[in-house]
């Protein structure tokens, strides 16, 4: 039997716990939420506060930017400099990663691919201070991406993984996923894909590149061109846990329309063809997210790199599976339309905190589906639970592109713009959509041109 004084000291644990948990709670509940928001093309990454954007009265307007913060030093002459197209919060919350797809450039000069890749550390404090709007005030330093066209990343404890998407100046030629060090921006390592896939058989680079063969040839800058479908050109990154621990990165390849597989522990041992899976798709494998738990890895197949079309629908890769070895797809959902033949184009997605729902933007079609992922992976035609149309004051398209979820799981926030010049104009939106009612509550306007990767902060 349990002595009297044990059964007393167990409770006074569970209290010290229950007292420790609620003011936890209280803690988080006293902070205000904000929005960080890539501006793409207008090289800003914005600060919105939450709780203005959900004033009724600043519907619709861009009174809810608290701050513009430069991604880059501007140029001599007082050009504007950046193309912030993802980003990535800190575990603390302190520092924002910022991945400059082409680096520091003039987006209404650089137009065409493959510019050098960077990433912008930012304070977060200090992003979201008003009295630091238009300021470079927050910009800390910045870290070579290790290639062209940087997107994708993940953070690792103590590195950064970048999937670098092109090549030099131009859109194709990309097959590179670096490491970079968090600390000192060096960096650590590479991994190299196999160039090709079993349905496109492409010119004998050797892989990794070795002496007197270097980094692949130049391409056509623009697609089609009859070189597409060799390099893999990875876009979106996601990280994988199998149930016994094995951690793998996934590489969405917009060039060979699938998805890499790669073992994360080779990767960290230096190994550069620590790649050990290839996983067919659907069409231009571009967003790719996660599960909190790491199981299951969700792949949004938008636009083709190679063709001028996309796709409809969302894959569901089963990470115990890849650690199997066994068929890792388990289920394919059709996401933005009832129409098996229309493209929606579906981009980033996002996972609700508590695992159980898809939140995928579709560019074409201009919604954003919610997907019940339990339905999902028991194969049932209504996994996609609502379709959320969006709308732009101005009556042009909302082009839905990045998605981000608070952490208490109950807002989205979709960013969405046209790209349209002159680049300094700032037509980008912010959707915030309340995922109990499946309403757009709220819309920001003037984020950026063209917004990309966003996410939320408490402070």
């Amino acid at each position: 039997m349990i002595g009297l004084a044990k059964i007393m000291r167990l409770f006074l644990v569970v209290l010290m716990m229950f007292f420790a948990s609620n003011s936890v709670a209280q803690e988080i509940s006293e902070q205000s939420a904000y929005i960080l928001a890539a501006g793409r093309r207008l090289p800003y990454l914005y600060g919105i506060s939450l709780d203005a954007a959900l004033d009724p009265s600043n519907n619709n307007t861009s009174h809810a930017i608290i701050s513009r913060n430069k991604v880059a030093l501007d140029r001599l002459d007082g050009q504007l400099l950046g193309d912030p197209a993802n980003l990535l919060l800190s575990e603390d919350s302190e520092s924002v990663y910022v991945i400059n797809h082409h680096g520091s450039i003039d987006n209404g000069e650089f137009l065409q691919h493959g510019g050098r890749g960077q990433i912008a550390l930012l304070d977060v404090e200090t992003a979201l201070d008003s009295r630091n709007d238009r300021t470079a005030n927050a910009l800390i330093r910045h870290m070579d991406s290790g290639g062209f066209g940087a997107i994708g990343a993940v953070l690792l404890p103590e590195l950064i993984a970048v999937n670098n998407a092109e090549n030099n100046l131009t859109e194709d030629g990309g097959n590179r996923i670096a490491f970079i060090d968090r600390r000192t921006g060096s960096l650590r390592g590479v991994v190299e894909l196999a160039l090709g896939s079993p349905e496109f058989e492409c010119e004998d680079y050797p892989v990794p590149y070795v002496s007197p063969f270097g980094p692949p040839s130049n391409r056509a800058v623009l697609a089609p061109d009859p070189g597409f479908g060799c390099f893999p050109n990875p876009n979106g990154l996601a990280l994988g846990v199998s149930s016994e621990g094995r951690r793998f990165l996934f590489t969405a390849n917009g060039g060979t329309g699938d998805v890499s597989v790669i073992d994360l522990q080779l990767a960290l041992s230096g190994d550069r063809q620590a790649e050990i899976d290839r996983i067919p798709n659907q069409v231009g494998a571009w967003g790719i997210a996660a599960t909190p738990d790491g199981r299951y890895v969700f792949v949004a197949h938008g636009g083709s790199q190679d063709q001028s079309r996309a796709g409809n629908s969302i894959a569901i890769i089963d990470v115990d599976r890849v650690s199997q070895g066994s068929n890792s797809e388990v289920a394919r959902i059709l996401v933005g339309t009832d129409d098996p033949q229309q493209a929606t184009h579906p981009l980033i997605p996002s996972v609700t905190p508590d695992g159980r729902e898809l939140v995928v933007p579709n560019l074409r079609t201009n919604n954003v589906s919610i997907v019940n992922i339990e339905l999902a992976l028991a194969g049932s035609s209504n996994a996609e639970v609502a379709r959320i149309p969006l709308t732009r004051a101005d009556g042009n398209p909302a082009r839905p592109k990045g998605t981000t979820i608070s952490p208490d799981g109950r807002y989205a926030a979709v960013s969405g713009g046209s790209g349209s010049q002159p680049y300094s104009q700032e037509l980008g939106y912010v959707y915030i959509i309340d995922l109990r009612t499946r309403e757009v509550v709220s819309t920001v306007t003037g984020v950026g041109n063209d917004p990309y990767g966003l996410t939320f902060v408490y402070r």
